[in-house]
């Protein structure tokens, strides 16, 4: 599938991924930009009062190992603090 934007040139989508949870919604997005580059964009979709709220980031190529291991770290912290509330 492919997004037209303001310059009207399209950008691939590479791959889509969403993830439903009971109060937010998750979209993963990898995309291609004009130069070839790709790029990781999350999306948070949540509902506040009678209407929905919307949250993006995105992540450059270039900055997904970075990105991974910081949330891998955050990952780990928190079940481990699982396992000490248990």
């Amino acid at each position: 599938m492919e997004q037209t934007h303001t310059n009207q040139q399209p950008r691939k989508e590479l791959f889509k991924e969403k993830v439903v949870t009971k109060s937010r919604t998750y979209f993963f997005d990898v995309k291609e930009a004009l130069n070839g580059s790709k790029y990781l964009v999350i999306n948070e979709a949540k509902k506040v009062g009678d209407k929905n709220e919307y949250s993006r980031i995105m992540v450059f190529e270039d900055h997904i190992p970075a990105f991974t291991e910081g949330f891998k770290k955050v990952y780990n912290f928190l079940k481990e603090a699982e396992k000490v509330e248990a």
